[in-house]
């Protein structure tokens, strides 16, 4: 995956309080064996820890500033983004709103834009507080996307990603598929409660994977807002296998074999590895959200 070097970056999509304190906030997730199954609950979940049952529901306080904050000072243009790390998924989350903004433009509708905030340890949102154990997450509260960058090295350790740069930007495409479902009402179909292989929580879990894949789709021809060139100006086969790959990685049926041993189905929330490549991989082939009716 490679950026436009001369394309400026908006980082002010991106809110980035990594090395920053809560200050009298309290996680009521931890390490060790409860951080590992907070972890295997929330991967990628899509929801806020206060629909998970992992915050104590009470008022979170707000994340003070840092001068930890690099992104604004460090990640100015396309050639950063094709250097480090964060300001890389600064670029995916600009060339992802580009193109959601311009498809619901199309389709004669209104984008919202919502923020990623970079953070390290633990964050206090409006769906409570969570810690990194919680893995990326989307808060339909704040209409924002929360992501420890640290979850890019438990995604290849932990659980046996191939890792690259698209494998992150697949993450990052996957959680602003809640943000759009969030937008379109169907988020909420997550929220019943229930789990299991045929639960919505499994179907809006896959529907993000193919609205990931649209994006990935559209990635090189989207304009950015700024020059009308695409900021993303090359995508290879490999990178499409990271993204398939990564998908896979977090399957429940992988994520459960892996960690208790066995497989079982009637406690899924996201999806089979299977699964998740299958729909990636049609919102890809097709471009078409309206292809990513995990509904029918």
């Amino acid at each position: 995956m490679q950026f436009d070097d001369d394309a400026n970056l908006d980082t002010s999509e991106v809110n980035d309080v990594r090395g920053s304190r809560i200050p009298g906030g309290r996680a009521t997730v931890g390490g060790g064996i409860v951080g590992l199954i907070a972890l295997v609950m929330g991967l990628l979940f899509g929801v806020g820890p206060e629909q998970l049952g992992l915050s104590d529901g009470s008022p979170q306080p707000a994340v003070t500033s840092s001068s930890a904050a690099q992104v604004q000072q460090t990640c100015k243009t396309g050639r950063d983004a094709n250097a480090r790390e964060d300001c890389r998924l600064v670029g995916v989350v600009n060339s992802t709103q580009d193109f959601w903004k311009q498809e619901f433009t199309r389709r004669g509708g209104r984008y919202t834009p919502a923020q990623t905030v970079f953070f390290t340890g633990r964050v206090g949102t409006a769906c409570g507080t969570a810690t990194s154990a919680v893995g990326p997450f989307y808060c339909p509260g704040d209409r924002q996307v929360y992501l420890d960058l640290g979850f890019f090295n438990d995604l290849r350790t932990k659980f046996g990603a191939s890792g690259g740069p698209f494998a992150q930007a697949y993450v990052v495409a996957h959680e602003y598929g809640h943000h759009i479902q969030n937008l379109t009402g169907t988020l909420q179909k997550a929220q019943d409660g229930q789990q299991g292989a045929n639960s919505n929580a499994v179907k809006v879990e896959l529907q993000a994977d193919c609205y990931a894949g649209v994006w990935a789709h559209h990635a090189t021809t989207t304009p950015d807002k700024a020059t009308g060139r695409p900021l993303i100006t090359n995508l290879t086969e490999q990178d499409v296998k990271d993204g398939l790959n990564a998908a896979a990685a977090v399957g429940d049926d992988r994520i459960q074999e892996k960690f208790q041993g066995r497989v079982t189905p009637e406690s899924w929330t996201h999806g089979s590895a299977e699964q998740r490549q299958q729909w990636f991989y049609q919102g890809y082939r097709t471009g078409d959200m309206a292809q990513c009716n995990t509904f029918r």
